[in-house]
């Protein structure tokens, strides 16, 4: 089956620090292709997979579930960490659910967590109809494109498939289990204005985790596709400083000191 555009993979081959990046649910690497190719011309050793199901067409999405999604950025982060001395991971919308389950099952072997409009859980009220909905209803319209800059577009599904949303919804509330197990350094940044996952997610998930060291900055010109949106070079200058922070003085004292920043802060982006 044919890729849509920007939906291939992404890999560099860069030096010892690497960053898995996650795409979010009916989507594909082309929504964080520009954050994962930025990375890379910093240096870093980069992989941004494609998630099963996606990237192709909807009906292809209905037949994976959340563990396949899960275990394909799994299979990157082991080998990112077979090729590099640290490792972060990061990730948008579905992808910031991801890398925080990557976080919470792998510990210290992930040096830091970057998400951009995480998501936490499914909002709509009929959700709860999922179990029973998604075999009467194959498809609902869908999310992709929730962008305020004009002539910006997402590649992705314009249709959800009610089996992958029911999966998802289950794989949110592992995810929401697991958020106290996270104690890597988290930079959140969030859109007030976002259109597919609200704030009280990212909220949701400040609250739970048990990282010391967490910024959390605002994004305040963009809807939901933050990384193809007004504030992308905002979001990739946060990621830069957040990363060099966590790793200046490698090969000296290894970088990290989760107490540098006293505990958690937070600011808004000015554009």
């Amino acid at each position: 089956m044919p890729l849509l555009p920007g939906a291939e993979p992404f890999r560099h081959d860069g030096g010892e620090i690497g960053v898995l990046v996650c795409h979010g649910f009916t989507g594909s690497p082309q929504s964080v292709r520009p954050w994962a190719e930025h990375l890379a011309r910093r240096g870093l050793t980069v992989s941004l997979p494609l998630l099963p199901g996606h990237g192709t067409r909807w009906q292809d999405l209905a037949v994976t579930g959340w563990q396949d999604w899960y275990a394909e950025v799994d299979r990157e982060l082991r080998a990112l960490r077979e090729r590099c001395a640290r490792v972060f991971v990061c990730g948008l919308s579905m992808g910031g659910a991801l890398a925080l389950r990557l976080a919470a099952q792998h510990g210290s072997e992930i040096s830091g967590v970057a998400v951009v409009n995480p998501a936490n859980r499914i909002h709509d009220p009929l959700a709860v109809a999922l179990p029973v909905l998604r075999h009467l209803v194959p498809s609902v319209k869908g999310i992709v494109s929730d962008i305020a800059k004009p002539g910006s577009q997402e590649s992705g599904y314009d249709r959800m498939p009610l089996h992958a949303v029911h999966s998802m919804r289950r794989f949110y509330r592992v995810v929401d289990a697991e958020l106290p197990q996270v104690t890597q350094p988290l930079l959140v940044m969030h859109s007030p204005q976002d259109h597919v996952v609200p704030p009280a997610d990212s909220e949701r998930i400040l609250s739970q985790v048990s990282s010391r060291d967490v910024t959390e900055r605002r994004l305040e010109r963009s809807y939901h596709v933050a990384t193809l949106d007004y504030d992308a070079e905002f979001i990739f200058e946060e990621t830069d400083t957040f990363i060099t922070r966590l790793t200046a003085g490698m090969g000296e004292d290894n970088g990290a000191h989760p107490g540098d920043v006293g505990g958690k802060e937070g600011a808004a982006a000015s554009g």
